[in-house]
């Protein structure tokens, strides 16, 4: 028999003792012990998932056990099926925390540990504690103790230890290095379903407006890549009548999109509602009416589909509401991560700026493929520099910190939304703004219902000398989201004020409600000199000076780091100056240059 040796735990001594490895028998008396405990869930595809990994490593096929495999024999897929459809991870990463469960409650004193190592399906076994007698009847507490060989002091034995090694840290690097699209999300973040939506009306037509509007969604909610959406082959499987109770434990989801179609004559309408399968509550629903009179069926799918994302799926819509109220109980960190990364962009203070970073930070570092959060970590990074939030000194940069982490998440995900955004804002802040447009202009073509993409992309085209077409994005994004964050207000309000439509850039100020924000105050005193309210545009220019005192010195620089026109810039310099606010020397010189043509139109 080969001779093992125990690892302890980090800190512990390696103690050589001659023991077997847990045998295929006690393997299968743990697994029944598990499977028929009352702590693990008898609803749902968990057990079929454990046994179905455990008999297959027994059997010696270990290294072929692949989300494929898993999807057709456990899930009962067709050979068709697509990694797209993340019913597979999402159920792993489910059964992991019922394994941990399990042993922190009824499992405490079982002799044996099965457990699905993260980044794969294979499972581990490992004693808990020496073996006496039979494993199921064992009642020792012990810590978990790995079994690895030891492999005999010989050539032959050095040369394939020499080569695992290899193997392992080429494994090693490559989660880090290579894109793993399996791994770009962590297994904690929201997961919808979505139903086929009902067919209620009569004739033919009705049935395919339903058949195609499920397919629209289908194709329209991944797109969101801080929700998991489970993929045709799930959604084909359920009725369209299913309960949000089989969907919570067969699949584990924690939403569930369905709804229904009906035609009578040149009218339909489409009705959708989204569940929370935990507790059956409708968290949303609406209602669209359209006609077919002059209109095709795909625009009209096109249409209901991405209203229907944008209300529940944005990131500041009605699922990111959902579980910022009420985070799913088993929520590892990563997507809670996420939530308070929107949280900070609504208000955009230096302390949620720094708890964000961190939080972030170690995410990342849990999970080295996930795009989504390298995206936000590099607008957290390019906030230090823009805003003056939480300055690292050293290098490299904030900006190159930002650039570097966007470009990565472009590497891991080139049609994630939030990496395209965060690329974008870093080109432009690297004085790169032609490319950070076209970059810009990719991401909305992606996902043209992002709020949060269309009001910083909105306020890039803006601030590079479009007003007019920045404003527009800009009202988009507070259409498609009106109790978006202050960001978009604020921004609004200084392209009215570029367009000298002071009624508005006065309103939209007012509703901004970023006082802790110090450029807020510059962009509210600017605008209240031209809307003649010099009383207001005082107090708000001694409020920023007070906040952000090195900024007036530097303004030109302030300003061409954003990217501004020259004569947009001498406009806000003339008006903070109107304000009460003094001018360094260099600006009057500036505001002294021959007059260029506005690049602002005039109403």
């Amino acid at each position: 028999m080969q001779a093992v040796q125990n690892e302890l735990p980090p800190g512990g001594d390696t103690i050589p003792f001659n023991r077997p490895v847990p045998t295929p028998e006690d393997i299968r008396a743990q697994l029944a012990v598990i499977i028929s405990s009352p702590e693990f869930p008898k609803v749902g595809r968990s057990r079929a998932f454990l046994t179905y990994v455990t008999e297959e490593a027994l059997a010696g096929r270990a290294d072929r056990i692949k989300g494929y495999s898993i999807a057709v024999e456990v899930f009962k897929r067709s050979e068709g099926f697509t990694q797209d459809d993340p019913v597979v991870r999402i159920e792993a990463g489910r059964l992991r925390r019922l394994l941990e469960r399990y042993y922190l409650v009824a499992g405490q004193h079982d002799p044996i540990r099965i457990d699905i190592p993260k980044g794969g399906y294979a499972p581990s076994f490992e004693w808990i504690e020496a073996p006496q007698g039979d494993p199921a009847e064992q009642i020792r507490i012990a810590r978990p103790r790995r079994i690895r060989a030891r492999f005999p002091r010989t050539a032959v034995g050095i040369a394939l230890g020499a080569t695992l090694s290899l193997g392992i840290l080429a494994i090693a690097l490559s989660t880090i290095l290579l894109p793993d699209r399996s791994n770009t999300l962590p297994e904690d973040g929201p997961t919808l379903v979505i139903a086929p939506f009902a067919d209620l009306g009569d004739g033919q037509q009705s049935k395919l407006y339903s058949a195609g509007l499920t397919e629209e969604l289908l194709t329209v909610l991944p797109r969101f890549k801080e929700i998991q959406v489970f993929g045709r082959e799930t959604s084909k499987l359920l009725s369209p009548g299913v309960p949000a109770s089989q969907v919570r434990g067969e699949l584990g989801a924690r939403f569930l999109l369905a709804g229904g179609v009906r035609v009578s004559g040149e009218r339909v309408r489409v009705t959708a509602r989204l569940v929370d399968t935990g507790t059956d509550k409708i968290l949303w629903s609406d209602s669209y009416d359209d006609s077919t009179d002059g209109r095709e069926l795909f625009g009209i799918q096109s249409d209901v589909a991405n209203k229907v994302a944008t209300a529940v799926a944005q990131p500041y819509g009605v699922m990111a509401r959902a579980d910022s109220v009420n985070p799913p109980p088993d929520d590892l960190g990563a997507y809670t991560c996420m939530l308070g990364f929107y949280a900070y962009r609504a208000e955009l203070t230096a302390d949620r700026h720094a708890n964000v970073s961190n939080c972030l930070e170690n995410a990342v570092g849990r999970y080295p493929t996930l795009a989504t959060g390298w995206a936000m970590l590099s607008i957290i990074y390019l906030d230090e520099e823009r805003f003056h939030f939480n300055i690292r000194s050293g290098t490299p940069t904030p900006v190159e910190r930002s650039l570097s982490a966007a470009r990565l998440a472009v590497k891991l995900d080139p049609g994630n939304t939030r990496s395209l955004q965060a690329l974008m804002n870093a080109l432009f802040f690297n004085q790169q703004p032609d490319e950070a447009i076209k970059v810009g202009e990719q991401a909305l073509a992606t996902n043209p219902n992002d709020t949060e993409l269309l009001g910083e992309f909105g306020t890039r085209v803006a601030q590079s000398g479009e007003w007019e077409r920045g404003a527009a994005l800009l009202d988009r994004a507070l259409e498609l989201n009106p109790g978006g964050g202050g960001y978009y207000h604020g921004t609004r309000a200084l392209a009215a004020y570029m367009l000298q439509d002071n009624k508005t850039a006065v309103s939209e100020i007012r509703q901004a409600d970023l006082q802790k924000f110090p450029l807020y105050h510059a962009v509210a005193a600017v605008i209240y000199v031209n809307a003649d309210m010099m009383d207001e545009a005082r107090r708000e220019a001694t409020a920023f000076n007070e906040m952000r005192p090195d900024f007036i010195p530097n303004i030109v620089a302030e300003l061409k780091s954003r990217n501004f026109q020259p004569a947009d810039r001498a406009k806000m310099i003339a008006d903070i100056r109107k304000a009460g606010l003094p001018a360094a020397v260099e600006v009057q010189e500036t505001m002294l240059l021959p007059a260029k043509a506005s690049s602002v139109s005039q109403p």
